[in-house]
């Protein structure tokens, strides 16, 4: 993979991810993006977006046929196969991702990874973890809004990986090629589906032009 030079992002030329372009995800995640747009409407786009984004990471499930009867006839139909889904919501701010997902995904079964990023670091702490079981027979939806410098996502996969979990997805609101980059190379098996891939980090480990951050406009925990 190419290096960035020092204070570059990466190219993106060099980066494996998916970008999920759609009119309607541009034009919600611009309002969620304007620092004017406050929580209450930040919430309902990001729920909005999730739903997109969980039918853009499930397109390649596994499907059996099922006999049913409609009002008209006997008919051949398709239902999901194997296990039920996991959703890994990477707290705080996945949550806000997790909600829009189990709209769409409602049977799936749901764990947490808690990492809170030490702001002289930048480096993830974990403060809690628990998944379902039978996570290595399951596929795995990681959620978490930003991927930033790639350091929560990385850790929180590192950890599933060790709980057993072997078919993973990351998926994101926003990334930086910096993240990418991160992930790209920590976890070249996980696959990345993103609404934006922006810019660049800025000297903080910010995402510009980003949306500030996520957990705190979820929650309306930003400084007034």
């Amino acid at each position: 993979m190419n290096q960035a030079a020092p204070g570059s992002a990466p190219s993106t030329a060099a980066l494996d991810v998916r970008v999920a372009n759609h009119p309607m995800i541009a034009h919600k995640l611009t309002i969620m993006r304007d620092k004017a747009t406050v929580s209450a409407v930040f919430r309902q786009r990001l729920r909005e977006i999730s739903q997109y984004l969980a039918y853009e990471a499930t397109r390649d499930l596994p499907v059996e046929d099922k006999q049913i009867d409609t009002p008209l006839g006997p008919m051949t139909g398709s239902q999901i196969a194997g296990r039920k889904l996991v959703l890994v919501s990477i707290l705080r701010a996945g949550n806000g991702l997790l909600d829009g997902f189990l709209d769409i995904l409602p049977d799936a079964r749901v764990g947490f990874v808690g990492l809170a990023r030490n702001e002289e670091t930048l480096k993830a702490e974990e403060y809690y973890f628990k998944i379902p079981n039978k996570i290595e027979q399951r596929r795995v939806l990681v959620v978490d809004p930003m991927l930033a410098t790639g350091g929560s996502a990385s850790d929180a996969i590192s950890h599933l990986k060790k709980a057993g979990a072997v078919n993973l997805q990351f998926c994101c609101l926003v990334a930086a090629p910096e993240g990418v980059e991160r992930l790209n190379r920590d976890h070249p098996d996980v696959p990345i589906l993103t609404a934006a891939l922006d810019e660049r980090l800025n000297d903080l480990g910010y995402i510009v032009p980003g949306l500030g951050d996520a957990g705190d406009r979820i929650y309306g925990t930003q400084d007034a």
